[in-house]
């Protein structure tokens, strides 16, 4: 896998989790989500990824939501 880049990922990451240390950091994200049984908040609708809940229950129900 290429290496990270911060500088290019920073402008379309989504998460709104500004104390994050992983913000733009889309291969450190997913494998810190992953290992927590979770899905990064960047695959959310932009309300529900401010809710901040990852849980995978979460992200079946926002995607079966009309007009997503």
């Amino acid at each position: 896998m290429p290496e990270c880049s911060k500088a290019s990922n920073i402008a379309e990451c989504t998460c709104t989790y500004e104390p994050c240390s992983r913000k733009g950091l889309c291969c450190q994200c997913i494998m810190y989500h992953r290992a927590h049984g979770e899905v990064p908040g960047c695959l959310f609708s932009e309300k529900t990824e401010r809710t901040y809940d990852r849980s995978i229950a979460r992200f079946i129900e926002d995607q079966r939501k009309p007009g997503r």
